[in-house]
């Protein structure tokens, strides 16, 4: 390992991380080498990077002076947090600022930054078109996302700004995909109108971020937005039930109504949604698809995901 530039991957056995530490490890070409963070080094995802190369390090992402050992000796790191885990943007917030801290503190080249928008940049907490959430949020798992994007900045890190999509991989593990309604039918739900949506599958955004990081420093100091495809609800829903061999329909309700859905994260998901829908111009250009596959060439559509991974999706 001591020939390579290590890149400390956070996430490693998650979603994101994960996908970037098999993108180096799996390249036997690879200029880099991964240390991957892990709460348990003892687990069954880590311990299969271990056998793939990977140097585990024990580490919780919002333990700076954890963070700060994992950090030496390292070329660069890929930072990522997950709400979903706690549903708290200030945790969020403060993981986010203590990777950035350590991050400065060690003197890495290069951080990317696993972020989205900060939508309040784009509705206001006054505009009541969409409600306020836990008092000063639009989209909570969007915003201290954004926000935390000032602290890399200020802090003079050299960082990449990865703008990430819609997970494809949500059809399978998140409840997104095709539920049967009271006449038995199937339909994708989503609060999104006839407007485009930008998505990708989890694995090519660790596969996106591997070519950022042998750009070199092309992208430091750079927004970069990725995604496989831009889809409508009633376009993705026809992809899905083209795979299963069903028929699947597109539920366009309004936002309010995905609000009102009950499970954890509902409003948070119907507020994600209307910014998606009330912004897609914005949201699509922003992220780039010949970009994300020169990043990444073997970028996947929605069609391709699906040939590989149609049979994982459950029937609700």
């Amino acid at each position: 390992m001591s020939d390579k530039r290590i890149i400390v991957v956070a996430g490693a056995t998650g979603a994101q991380g994960g996908g970037l530490a098999r993108a180096i490890l799996n390249d036997p070409s690879s200029e880099f080498a991964v240390r991957a963070l892990t709460r348990d080094p003892h687990s069954e995802k880590a311990q299969e990077l271990a056998r793939m190369g990977a140097e585990l390090a024990a580490c919780d992402i919002g333990d700076e002076a954890a963070l700060a050992e994992a950090y030496k000796g390292a070329y660069g790191a890929f930072c990522v947090t997950f709400f979903w885990a706690h549903f708290s943007p200030e945790r969020e917030l403060a993981e986010a600022t203590a990777m950035a801290r350590a991050a400065k503190s060690a003197g890495l080249q290069h951080v990317i930054w696993s972020t989205l928008e900060d939508t309040r940049k784009f509705v206001s907490l006054e505009d009541e078109r969409m409600p306020t959430l836990m008092g000063k949020y639009k989209v909570p798992h969007f915003d201290a996302k954004g926000e935390a994007d000032d602290v890399f900045r200020g802090l003079g890190v050299p960082t990449t700004f990865l703008l990430t999509s819609f997970y494809w991989d949500n059809f399978i593990y998140f409840g997104s995909g095709p539920q049967k309604g009271p006449d038995g039918s199937y339909a994708i739900t989503m609060p999104m109108g006839d407007r485009k949506l930008p998505g990708i599958a989890a694995e090519d955004i660790g596969k996106c971020a591997y070519g950022i990081f042998k750009a070199g420093e092309e992208f430091i100091g750079k927004t970069v937005g990725i995604s496989g495809e831009h889809l409508t609800g009633a376009e993705m829903a026809s992809a899905v039930g083209g795979a299963l061999g069903i028929d699947v329909g597109y539920n366009a309700v309004e936002p309010e109504v995905f609000r009102s859905f009950g499970f954890p994260g509902a409003e948070d998901l119907g507020n994600m949604f209307q910014f998606n829908r009330d912004f897609s111009d914005y949201f699509c250009q922003v992220r780039d698809i010949q970009l994300s596959r020169k990043l990444n060439p073997e970028l996947q559509d929605l069609n391709a995901w699906l040939s590989a991974n149609a049979k994982k999706i459950p029937l609700g």
